[in-house]
Order: structure tokens, then sequence, then C-alpha cells
């Protein structure tokens, strides 16, 4: 079975129902690609310091949870969105991140409410802390545990999402495409079949990998669809404009 993944409709406004999670980004420097994913959003998570960012950036916004370890969070927006209403849940389990707990709150009350939503996506700002990206991508594992809904990272001008083992067709014709994207074996070697790019695997019969061949910098040949084989987990990243 052949999975469809439109990576960028999210963007687009009125195209996709989304659940939203804030993990800090910065909002003023995103304003435009911010009111598109708000918009589209029928249920909005505020994830520890995402709360501050929302706040600071227009407070008239409210979230429907705040969540997370609560070591980032201002105590006067903690206090001013819990009399706003919203759902103030601590999460102090520190094997997971929160992303991770964020997302297992998200999962959970999807199937408790019946949802009606295509993906999830998670906006974060591209920091000086490799740890932290390498976190969150370790949480798009974590994701595959929780639901069958694409998650969809979002960072600046650069999405990512974990492909899993089998076959894909991407959608990559919305217009907002950036020029540049990538295919990233995390974890384990992966044999991986393409086309639609600009430079299609496989190369050789080397697996991507660590130490090997790694696909970045690579393209689209115009067609609007990519579509991938693997046979492990894959990193699939691309440029927004």
């Amino acid at each position: 079975m052949t999975s469809v993944l439109r990576p960028l409709h999210c963007l687009l406004p009125g195209r996709e129902r989304i659940a939203l999670l804030l993990l800090n980004p910065n909002i003023h420097q995103i304003k435009e690609q911010f009111n598109v994913l708000w918009g589209n959003a029928v249920f909005r998570v505020a994830v520890d310091g995402g709360a501050n960012s929302i706040y600071d950036a227009d407070n008239s916004l409210v979230p429907d949870i705040v969540t997370g370890d609560f070591d980032s969070i201002r105590p006067e927006v903690k206090e001013y969105y819990t009399q706003k209403g919203c759902t103030v849940t601590h999460t102090d389990d520190q094997d997971y991140t929160d992303f991770t707990k964020s997302l297992a709150i998200t999962t959970k009350l999807i199937r408790e409410k019946s949802l009606d939503v295509s993906c999830i996506v998670a906006l974060f700002c591209m920091d000086n802390r490799l740890d932290h990206i390498f976190g969150n991508m370790v949480s798009l594992y974590d994701a595959k545990q929780m639901t069958d809904l694409p998650v969809y990272t979002l960072a600046g001008k650069s999405l990512a999402c974990l492909l899993s083992k089998g076959k894909h067709t991407l959608e990559v014709d919305t217009g907002i495409e950036g020029e540049y994207c990538g295919l990233i074996p995390l974890g384990k070697p992966c044999h991986v079949t393409t086309t639609g790019l600009k430079w299609n695997l496989p190369v050789g019969d080397d697996p991507l990998q660590f130490g090997g061949l790694v696909s970045t910098s690579n393209g689209f040949d115009g067609s609007g669809m990519v579509t991938i084989e693997t046979d492990n987990p894959l990193l699939w990243t691309m440029e927004t404009t």
C-alpha cells in the first residue's frame, strides 16, 4: 500500500484541517506562516515556552491546551492562559521530550473527540541547540507509535516528516516549494528508490547511511510528484518559500 502525503498543504489557507503544536517558535519571524497554520488549526497546543511565544506575539490568541514540564513558561503567562480557560497540563516525565509528551496528549484527544484533522504540525524555532533539533526528530519516531496521521515539523523554511518503511507518494505542486529537499537515514541504513527528484536514487547498490551516502541539497524535477520507497524509516526534508 502506498501512502499519499501533501506536506505543504498545511501552509495553504483553508486547504487542510490540522492539529497545531507550538514548541517555542519565533512567531514574529514567521508571521505569515503562523497566521495560516493558526487559521487551519482545529486544535492548538502550546508546549511550555511556546505559550510565551503566542502571548508575546498576540495574547488575544488562546490555545486549547498549555502543556509541558513548565521549565520555560513564564509564571504570568501560565496564569494568564489559566484565567482564559485553557486546559493547563503539567507533564514532568523527563524520559521524554515535551514534544513527545504533547504528541501523546494530542493524539489521545484526536481519538477521544473524533477530531477531523488530516495531519499534525509542530512549529518550532531553529535555534542554536542542535540537541533540541535531534530530540525533535526522535519525537517523530515516537509519533509513529501513537498515530497514523502524518506529523510534520516546521522550523523557519524547513519542513520535515518521517517516512515509514514502504512506498510513499508526495504531492509537491503547491507553488510554495523551495529549491531544496533531502532524504536523511536516521537510525538504520536505508535502501531507497525515488522518482521526481533532480537526482534520483538509488545511486549504485549502496544504501543511504551516515558514513556513506546521504541525499542532501537534492531538488525536484518539476513534475510536482515525488515517489519514495524505503526499507527503513527515512527522514524527508524540504524547503518552503
